[in-house]
């Protein structure tokens, strides 16, 4: 059990600092080739940020075990919602300051009811994954040519360039962190549920969702200490989209993916929910307090609680 939660956190470990050294790579080699600032963001960073949850889909499907793979990507946007925001908003309120987040929002909610369906289908296949990575790309392109380009500070720091060796070193040496941290993460999640008796569906709604959710997690955090706490709300309502569009599309297209009766009868429509509470917050409201943040926390370990 011991040699498990250790290989568990080693595993997160090389994901975190993979995905880190990945973007960072990614953006010298984007500006290199003239990328502007905002599809650097919307594309690169997008990316880069879910390759934790990419590569454990992937290496979940490929092992075996789809029922990770899809708890992975539902327990995480679930996890970004009511766990990331929940903890932002505690600590400091969450203003609706974000330009066109109502746009972004819609876009999740249309992501999300497609997630629905394929549940209710029961397996995302080739083409349903082809067709949700071709929504995300028309959305993108969407996206980059409505929206303005703002100056931001956030622009300053996707400006960078390394030295030739030293992009090639990131970006290598993140793609090596991220694939052997998937393969370790994804060897203990399930030697961990065959040990506690549980299905892999609740290790991968759980354990692994919350594990590739960590570093938005802290970024969130440190955010709201900063008063800056809108950040988590943009990067969430994005990191759902790519979620579902993204990291399942792409797991589809490589090996058709059976979603479990259970996710698609409890968890999927949980995760719908939770989405559309956060919009109707939003837009009646205008912001996520401390009081709502609190409930969602709440929420979130009772939901826990019932898995095990």
């Amino acid at each position: 059990m011991l040699i498990n939660l250790l290989t568990l956190a080693a595993g997160l470990a090389l994901l975190t600092f993979g995905a880190d050294f990945l973007v960072r790579g990614a953006i010298s080699l984007a500006n290199r080739f003239g990328m502007p600032p905002l599809l650097i963001g919307l594309t690169v960073v997008g990316f880069g940020t879910s390759m934790p949850e990419l590569l454990v889909s992937l290496q979940a499907a490929l092992a075996g075990s789809p029922a990770i793979a899809v708890g992975n990507v539902v327990g995480s946007n679930i996890a970004n919602i009511l766990l990331i925001l929940g903890a932002a908003a505690t600590i400091s309120p969450i203003a609706a300051r974000i330009a066109n987040l109502n746009r972004d929002m819609v876009m999740m909610l249309v992501a999300t009811f497609v997630m629905l369906g394929l549940g209710y289908w029961g397996v995302v296949t080739f083409w349903s994954g082809l067709a949700m990575f071709a929504l995300l790309a028309a959305y993108l392109a969407w996206v980059t040519h409505s929206d303005r380009r703002r100056v931001t500070e956030e622009e300053a720091e996707l400006a960078i360039k390394l030295p030739g060796w030293k992009e090639a070193l990131f970006i290598l040496g993140g793609l090596g962190g991220l694939i052997l941290g998937a393969n370790l993460l994804i060897q203990a999640a399930t030697a961990i549920a065959r040990d506690f008796g549980v299905s892999e569906a609740v290790i991968g709604l759980t354990v692994v969702a919350v594990g590739t959710s960590l570093p938005e997690l802290a970024t969130s955090v440190v955010a709201a200490f900063r008063r800056q706490a809108e950040i988590a709300l943009g990067n969430v309502v994005g990191s759902n989209i790519f979620n579902i569009l993204g990291i399942l599309g792409i797991t589809a297209v490589v090996v058709p993916v059976p979603v479990e009766a259970s996710m698609a009868v409890f968890d999927i429509p949980f995760m719908l929910a939770v989405s559309v509470g956060l919009m109707a917050l939003i837009l009646l409201a205008g912001r996520i307090g401390r009081g709502p943040g609190i409930a969602m926390l709440a929420i979130y370990a009772g939901y826990v609680i019932w898995q095990f």
